[in-house]
């Protein structure tokens, strides 16, 4: 019988905390792809415009990558303070920092205005959006999974991973349509800055709904355990210290699990506006829009990617995305190549649907590998540290690829070992899906207690 702890709860409170996650998660990442997508259209000519065009493109990219770059940083103070306060506290800070960074970079001068002042202060900016980032993902998936119960947590705690796609098809439908309707010379003078003053009234409406739900109870029970023990023991041990201890070879899976999901996903989106642009002759808006009508796709097979890892595994699943990934690639360079819009289209999409399949069950497999009061703490530390290998430097990557040999297959052989990387990974991961998070706690000898379901023991 379950316990009040574990008991599933009452479905429209589920839905209800889903849909805070959800709108949250949704928020930061429109955020956090806006700047993207900006920095491929828009920030090379606006910040660095005394550099030539491909120049400029990998001076914006890394002003991009050094959004990831903070977000190690913001997973491990994030982390440390959600595991020793709460989930919903740091998520209402987390969505108050970015959308203020967010807001302010529509604020911004330009390289016309004060000079060099203007990448600088787009930079410090970026900045503050990793850190925020850094702490989102893993209080949002938490929120989720912690209220769930395991028969159905790959399905629910997935729902927030659609955020992903959801603020890149807001971000991208947003400039998709001011680039539509607005003239190259209005939209680079003013109209890019629409899309970054919108995050303001997008966080109050996140705000709202963050705050009216409740404390996960998984961790409310965990903090009443470990305050009693504390009361004879004395403090506990600083979570990234415990997860370190306890936890380093989840982490080290949940780090290579994450290079092919992360790699793949930034040279789907944000890269291909650069190739398609510059080697297949594309323009702007069909690149715009085929990513847009793909990112949908994506928000739309998330769940059921999720709800499969129920029925199958949550390694099954993944390692379906890895490999798939990996051998779409050439397939996918070469439609892009053709100029049409549907072979573009066709080649985002179907590499969407892969990178569903890793990062649906993603948000439920890490969650399940770290214990209640290191959980906040392993799940960014393993996600966000890995980010800073993968998807940072991915599309600068890329594009340096592309500029020294002009032409694809490097960058082709480049989301393939990727692949091959996460397939080793998650090949050695054990199967986490009867889980019961309630459970799962570091024993007294420094092995991990893990709790039994009836389905299945796991270690």
């Amino acid at each position: 019988m379950s316990s009040p702890a574990t008991a599933p709860p009452a479905p429209n409170n589920l839905k209800r905390i889903v849909a805070a996650s959800l709108i949250g998660t949704t928020i930061e990442w429109y955020d956090f792809f806006l700047y993207g997508s900006a920095a491929a259209l828009v920030f090379n000519k606006l910040f660095f415009p005394d550099s030539d065009p491909l120049v400029g493109t990998l001076l914006s990219f890394l002003t991009y990558a050094v959004g990831f770059a903070a977000r190690p940083l913001g997973a491990l103070v994030f982390g440390h303070y959600g595991d020793r306060l709460g989930r919903k506290k740091l998520l209402v800070l987390s969505l108050l920092m970015m959308g203020g960074a967010t807001f302010a970079i529509g604020l911004l001068p330009t390289h016309a205005t004060v000079g060099s002042a203007a990448p600088v202060l787009l930079t410090v900016l970026r900045l503050v959006q990793g850190f925020a980032l850094g702490g989102e993902w893993g209080g949002a998936v938490l929120l989720v999974s912690e209220h769930g119960d395991a028969r159905r947590r790959g399905f629910w705690a997935s729902w927030p991973q659609t955020g992903a796609p959801a603020g890149q098809l807001l971000a991208t439908g947003v400039l998709s349509l001011l680039t539509a309707v607005l003239s190259e010379s209005a939209f680079g003078a003013w109209g890019w800055r629409v899309p970054f003053l919108l995050s303001g009234v997008l966080v109050i409406v996140g705000l709202w709904i963050r705050l009216s739900v409740d404390e996960s109870p998984v961790f409310k029970q965990a903090l009443e355990r470990a305050e009693a023990r504390e009361a004879d023991a004395g403090p506990e041990r600083m979570p990234v210290v415990a997860v370190l201890r306890h936890h380093w070879r989840d982490v080290l899976v949940a780090m290579g699990a994450r290079m092919a999901e992360n790699i793949s996903y930034y040279v789907i989106t944000a890269f291909i506006l650069v190739y398609a642009t510059t080697s297949a002759g594309v323009s702007k808006q069909t690149a715009l829009n085929a990513v847009l009508i793909a990112s949908a796709v994506h928000f739309a097979v998330i769940p059921a990617w999720g709800a499969l890892s129920d029925r199958l595994g949550r390694r099954p699943v993944y390692l379906i995305g890895a490999i798939g990934v990996g051998l779409w690639m050439f397939p996918f360079f070469a439609l892009i190549d053709t100029g049409g819009f549907g072979s573009l289209l066709l080649a985002v999409t179907v590499g969407l649907v892969l990178h569903g399949a890793m990062y649906a069950p993603q948000a439920a497999f890490f969650s399940e590998m770290f214990a209640t009061r290191m959980r906040y703490s392993g799940a960014s530390i393993g996600a966000q540290f890995a980010s800073v290998a993968a998807g940072a430097p991915a599309p600068l990557i890329a594009t340096a690829l592309l500029a020294d040999h002009g032409s694809s297959t490097p960058i082709a052989l480049y989301v393939i070992a990727a692949s091959l990387l996460t397939v080793v990974a998650v090949a050695v991961a054990k199967e986490t899906r009867h889980r019961d998070l309630a459970d799962v706690a570091p024993s007294a000898d420094g092995e991990r207690s893990v709790g039994r379901t009836p389905a299945a023991r796991t270690f």
